[in-house]
């Protein structure tokens, strides 16, 4: 089975554009993640090695593990995106002529509904990671290369909340009112956390830069 990271862009862009629901918007947010987290890679190796910049030579080998993994992990989420989906759309091909066919459906698809919930919100953690990290990384990273951060912070935002589209999709399905409630507050919460985390890496990336972004 091919993954999105075996993909070329090329053939990756082709098939998000084709007439088929995957892979869609989760998968781009996946996507979208995976670039910002790489381009925070990018501005650290600029980094390391760099005379000028051996006062935060630790601290940058250990953002760069941190970029890294997020990197990969986003790519992955990408997939299980897909995975997420295709379990939900096999529900609505199960049978439904009998009450007992009904009731079997209808709770599979809720079990695959909240599934279809947990997948993107982790990707909107994944992303909220990056955010994070735009702050030091910009705020001490190799001044010639901040402005891949700075892209990497509007990436890893416009991300973050493509990928909290699905969450408040597949939310309005469930009928676990629970699940909803603690899931939406989950929601709130990583939505203010993000915001924070923008200004912060904005105001990195604006000072080291001396431009506004």
């Amino acid at each position: 089975m091919t993954t999105t990271a075996d993909m070329a862009i090329g053939a990756f862009s082709d098939v998000l554009a084709a007439k088929q629901s995957t892979p869609g918007g989760g998968g781009a947010a996946a996507i979208a993640g995976s670039q910002a987290a790489a381009l925070v890679s990018m501005v650290i190796n600029f980094t390391l090695g760099n005379p000028k910049y051996a006062g935060v030579e630790a601290e940058m080998k250990e953002y760069l593990q941190q970029s890294e993994a997020l990197r990969h992990t986003l790519l992955a989420l990408a997939d299980r995106d897909v995975e997420a989906f295709n379990a939900v759309s096999a529900c609505y091909g199960m049978p439904r002529t009998t009450d007992a066919e009904k009731t079997t459906r209808t709770a599979a698809l809720q079990e695959a509904l909240k599934g279809a919930t947990q997948v993107p919100f982790q990707t909107a953690e994944k992303c909220l990671a990056v955010l994070r990290l735009v702050e030091p990384v910009g705020r001490k990273g190799n001044a010639n290369v901040v402005s891949d951060a700075g892209a990497a912070l509007y990436l890893a935002k416009a991300a973050l909340h493509s990928a909290l589209i699905n969450v408040s999709i597949n939310l309005k399905l469930i009928k676990d009112a629970q699940f909803v409630a603690e899931w939406s507050a989950k929601q709130a919460n990583i939505v203010a956390d993000a915001a924070a985390a923008y200004t912060a890496g904005q105001s990195a990336c604006e000072t080291t830069l001396g431009v506004a972004l």
